[in-house]
């Protein structure tokens, strides 16, 4: 318990998954936790449930000016912000000879343009106070060939790199914020879920689901969320600028990223 205790942490894509997973562990152990989200009724409920520890605030990650009014609003309110959780994304199928314009500009603007706008407030923000700590949600995609959803991929090898990117200048300019990313495999969130339904619609089959080994088995959110709340708690202090692969193994074995969903 407390391993958050006094810090104002701001969590997107919180309204359910991977996001209400990290929202529940952060509250828990002691942080002040802004959720936010597009999905507002599923949002508010959560941050309900959760109690005083939290409040819901819609944000559109993709937009520059609501990043900046949140961020403005959170340290008016709460005198400081310590940590950013970028978790909300989106994925769509598409390989690289099919994708879409449309899928791949919403791809991209959803998961990376909301960590660009997201760190660009956060970092002076943090500084104001010391420094603190910024996690992004990036995925075994970003390191592991995936043809059905190539912009996935991209988003999330772009928030990886951008990840370090964060870490190098505020080391080099005295800021004090340390940025690490996540790569999670396969993770029972909604998201996941639909994804069997996604691949149908496409004609292709789902890969095949082991549970006797690592390949594809799905993680539970919490699983997740630990490693989320550690990068996030002082007890991680000298991990700064790292890619930090979560997934049983999976990416070091022959395998798809996809993991079936029809347990």
């Amino acid at each position: 318990m407390d391993r958050l205790k006094g810090k104002v942490a701001i969590i997107t894509g919180a309204a359910k998954g991977l996001g209400a997973a990290d929202a529940r562990l952060f509250v828990a152990e002691g942080a002040r936790v802004i959720l936010t989200d597009v999905d507002d009724a599923a949002g508010s409920a959560l941050a309900a449930e959760l109690g005083d520890g939290a409040q819901y605030q819609h944000l559109d990650v993709t937009s520059e000016a609501a990043w900046e009014a949140l961020i403005a609003d959170v340290v008016a309110r709460h005198g400081r912000l310590d940590v950013l959780v970028n978790n909300a994304g989106i994925v769509e199928f598409g390989d690289p000879e099919t994708l879409t314009e449309d899928t791949y500009r919403k791809i991209m603007a959803v998961s990376l343009d909301g960590v660009v706008f997201g760190t660009k407030h956060a970092i002076p923000a943090m500084a104001a106070n010391g420094g603190g700590a910024i996690v992004n949600m990036a995925s075994i995609a970003a390191i592991q060939g995936e043809p059905t959803f190539a912009a996935y991929s991209a988003a999330k090898g772009a928030i990886d790199a951008y990840t370090r990117a964060t870490a190098a200048y505020s080391i080099k300019n005295g800021r004090g914020v340390r940025a690490n990313s996540v790569l999670p495999a396969g993770i029972d969130t909604p998201m996941v879920q639909s994804l069997g339904g996604k691949l149908a619609a496409l004609g292709a089959a789902a890969p095949v689901h082991d549970n006797a080994t690592a390949m594809n088995r799905l993680g539970e959110p919490v699983d997740v969320a630990n490693l989320v709340l550690f990068l996030a708690s002082d007890e991680s202090r000298f991990i700064n600028g790292q890619s930090h692969v979560i997934d049983d193994g999976a990416s070091v074995i022959a395998g798809s990223t996809v993991p079936r969903t029809d347990r």
